[in-house]
């Protein structure tokens, strides 16, 4: 809802720049996908990392870790 109402204001002020955003977001997204895929994969792995240094605390009794 914000975007849209910050793109309308863009819009009021500078209809050529609002429409040249309106035009080229589809093609920032599409290249933002990569580096969204490599995100989710570091965070797996430091999460698996994580997992692994707790993993003999865990079975010693200690508590749960809870993130929050």
């Amino acid at each position: 809802m914000l975007s849209v109402l910050l793109w309308i204001v863009l819009f009021i002020l500078c209809w050529p720049l609002a429409l040249l955003v309106l035009v080229l977001w589809p093609l920032v997204w599409l290249i933002s996908i990569p580096f969204r895929i490599v995100g989710i994969g570091l965070e797996a792995v430091f999460e698996l990392l994580r997992a692994i240094l707790f993993l003999p605390a865990r079975l010693l009794g200690g508590r749960p870790w809870r993130s929050y």
